[in-house]
C-alpha cells in the first residue's frame, strides 16, 4: 500500500488514517476480544444504549445497523446528555468517547452510573476513561495518535460490535469484520493511486453541495458518514437522507426551485446487493425524477458481499471523497476550528 497523501495541505495525516481503516478494524477486534468483561459478563440485559457524538456517535449508528436484522434486543443510539428513560439494571450502555472527555457522552455515563447499568467503555486517555476505572467498569482503549476522532472509525465502531458478540447478543460479528476488512484492503489500493473513483466522484461533485441517499442499515449509515466527513474534512455543506421515506416527503421538495438545485446540488445514491426489492425500485424512480433538478445523480455502488463489508467500504470510500473535495480547494482536511470555537464559547458560558 502507498498512503502518501495527494493533498496539497494536509497537516494532522488524515490521508494516511484513513488509508489505515482495514488494520484498524483488526486491531479494534483484537483489542475488544481481551477485555475482561467481569461482572458485565454475568448478567441479563432487555436492552442496549450505544452512546457517543461525532466521529465517536457512529459507533452507535453502526451497530443498530447491524443489529437490526440479527439482534433479539433493540439498539438505541444516544447523542445527548442523558439515557432514555426505559435503561436501568438490565440495559447495556457503551459510552464512546475517543477523547476520553465528550461532554454529553460522560453526562450520559454518568446518568448510566446513577441507574445501575452496566458499561462499557470505549475510550481514549480522558475523563470517561478514569470514570470507568473507579466504577469498575470494562473499558476498550482507544490508542493515541488518531489525529482526530473521525479518523478513529474502525477503533470506535467495531469494539461495541465484537462485545455484543462476546456477550452472545449478536452473532458472527469477529468473522464478518474480518471479512470486511479484507475487502477494505482491496478497495483501498484502488483508492489510494490517481485516477481512482474517489478522485472521479470528488471532480463531478464538485462544488455543488452532495445530498447523500442510503436505506435503513449499511447505506443509512455510510450516508450519514459521507455528509459528516463532507462537512470536516471539507469544509462545506452536505446533506443526507434515507430511502424509502423520502419518497414519501423529500421528493415532493424538488417541484420548484430546480433553477437554484441544478446549480447548488449533487446527488449521490449509495447501493448495494442486499437492498429490498421494492426498495430499489423507488431508488431507481427517484433517480429518474432527480435528473432534471440537480446537476448530476452519481449511482454509488458497492461489490461487498454482506452488509457489513457494505457498510465500512461505502464509508471509506466516501471517506477518500471527502479528502479530495478537500484538496480541490486547497483546505486542510485534519484541523475544525469551529468545533474548538463552540466548545471555549460554551465553557464561558458555563450552564
Amino acid at each position: 500500500m502507498s498512503a502518501a497523501a495527494p493533498l496539497p495541505l494536509d497537516s494532522l495525516g488524515m490521508w494516511r488514517a484513513t488509508a489505515g481503516l482495514p488494520e484498524q478494524i483488526d486491531e479494534a477486534i483484537d483489542r475488544a476480544a481481551q477485555v475482561d468483561l467481569g461482572d458485565v459478563g454475568r448478567r441479563s440485559f432487555d436492552s442496549i444504549v450505544v452512546c457517543g457524538m461525532g466521529g465517536s456517535g457512529i459507533a452507535g449508528d453502526v451497530a443498530a445497523a447491524l443489529a437490526w436484522p440479527r439482534a433479539r434486543l433493540p439498539v438505541h443510539v444516544v447523542k445527548g446528555y442523558g439515557l432514555p428513560r426505559y435503561a436501568g439494571e438490565s440495559t447495556l450502555v457503551f459510552a464512546v468517547s475517543c477523547s476520553g472527555d465528550t461532554e454529553e457522552t460522560l453526562a450520559a455515563a454518568e446518568d448510566a452510573r446513577a441507574r445501575n447499568a452496566s458499561v462499557v467503555a470505549v475510550s481514549g486517555k480522558g475523563a470517561l476513561a478514569s470514570l470507568a476505572a473507579d466504577a469498575g467498569w470494562p473499558t476498550v482503549a482507544v490508542p493515541d495518535g488518531f489525529p482526530q476522532p473521525r479518523a478513529a472509525f474502525g477503533a470506535l465502531s467495531v469494539p461495541p460490535l465484537v462485545i455484543l458478540e462476546r456477550l452472545g447478543l449478536l452473532e458472527g460479528m469477529e468473522r464478518l469484520l474480518r471479512d470486511a476488512a479484507r475487502t477494505l484492503a482491496d478497495s483501498r489500493d484502488g483508492l489510494v493511486g490517481s485516477g481512482s473513483i474517489a478522485q472521479d466522484l470528488a471532480t463531478r461533485i464538485g462544488r455543488t453541495m452532495p445530498l447523500v441517499h442510503g436505506t435503513p442499515g449499511p447505506t443509512g449509515v455510510a450516508a450519514l458518514r459521507w455528509k459528516t466527513q463532507v462537512n470536516e474534512n471539507a469544509k462545506a455543506p452536505a446533506f443526507c437522507s434515507l430511502q424509502p421515506e423520502l419518497c414519501h416527503n423529500e421528493v415532493a421538495g424538488w417541484g420548484q426551485h430546480g433553477d437554484v438545485t441544478r446549480q447548488t446540488l449533487t446527488a449521490v445514491v449509495l447501493r448495494f446487493r442486499g437492498e429490498h426489492p421494492r426498495v430499489a425500485r423507488r431508488i431507481e424512480l427517484a433517480e429518474q425524477l432527480m435528473t432534471e433538478v440537480v446537476a448530476n445523480v452519481l449511482d454509488v455502488r458497492t461489490d461487498a458481499v454482506s452488509d457489513v463489508a457494505a457498510l465500512f467500504d461505502l464509508s471509506m470510500l466516501g471517506d477518500f471523497v471527502s479528502l479530495h473535495l478537500a484538496a480541490a480547494e486547497g483546505v486542510d482536511p485534519g484541523p475544525v476550528p469551529v468545533l474548538g470555537e463552540l466548545k471555549r464559547r460554551l465553557a464561558e458560558w458555563g450552564g
